[in-house]
């Protein structure tokens, strides 16, 4: 990674620590994650990946270290800069988190209009744009119900597209789909990936893992390492 060119670089860490209240999860972390790259967070339950996603998208502050994301300052950030951080990222939850009483197009239409969005005939542009990016262009109309869960997280990734984000964060994402609606979900992740934005993705789906082969990173023993290219990942260690 020291051969990334400054302005490529979207996150940084230099010497943190996690926290999760006054409990450490990760220490001395150190990466360096660049547009257009696509990185696995892998580890067992509790290892430090959700709470370290949490600290990229400033949900926990980060006590101890350095980090840059996306431009922002994690250590130095102020309570009014935390929603201009969180436009510059995506967010896709495993559970889907959609407004059940609203139509996918109004779930769209909710997140623009509470990040600023004024001008109506850019938010259904924009909007349309988004669902055709996922293959939905036709499903505006549809209640989360009426659609299966592929298509749900979908709605998902669309929602998370809105703002033109620079890094997507998505925490076990094909954690409720069945096995072909994961691999069609990757196979999107991927694109948006070579789109230019980064992605970062926890997971536990060691099949997609090994299939789909990237740059890895590993929460063991209270560390964040990087996993390297030649080195055998023993799966069933973070199941």
């Amino acid at each position: 990674m020291e051969e990334l060119v400054q302005d490529n670089i979207v996150l940084k860490f230099e010497n943190a620590s996690i926290f999760q209240d006054d409990h450490l999860v990760l220490s001395d972390v150190n990466f360096t994650l660049a547009k257009g790259e696509f990185v696995y967070l892998i580890g067992r339950v509790g290892s430090g990946k959700s709470s370290l996603i949490k600290t990229i998208n400033a949900e926990m502050p980060l006590q101890k270290g350095s980090a840059m994301v996306v431009g922002f300052s994690l250590e130095n950030l102020k309570p009014r800069q935390v929603p201009l951080l969180r436009r510059k990222l995506g967010i896709v939850f495993q559970d889907f988190q959609l407004l059940t009483d609203r139509t996918v197009y109004e779930n769209l239409y909710f997140v623009l209009h509470a990040t600023g969005w004024k001008d109506k005939a850019l938010i259904d542009k924009t909007i349309n744009e988004v669902l055709q990016k996922v293959d939905l262009e036709n499903k505006g109309y549809k209640m989360p119900h009426q659609l299966s869960g592929g298509e749900q997280q979908r709605v998902v990734i669309a929602r998370a597209l809105l703002n033109d984000p620079d890094i997507i964060l998505a925490d076990e994402p094909t954690g409720n789909l069945d096995p072909d609606t994961s691999e069609s979900i990757m196979n999107l992740l991927r694109e948006i990936s070579g789109s230019g934005r980064c992605v970062l993705m926890a997971t536990h789906n060691y099949t997609l893992l090994k299939k789909y082969q990237a740059r890895t990173l590993k929460c063991e023993n209270g560390k964040l390492a990087e996993v390297e290219e030649s080195a055998e990942i023993d799966f069933t260690s973070f199941a």
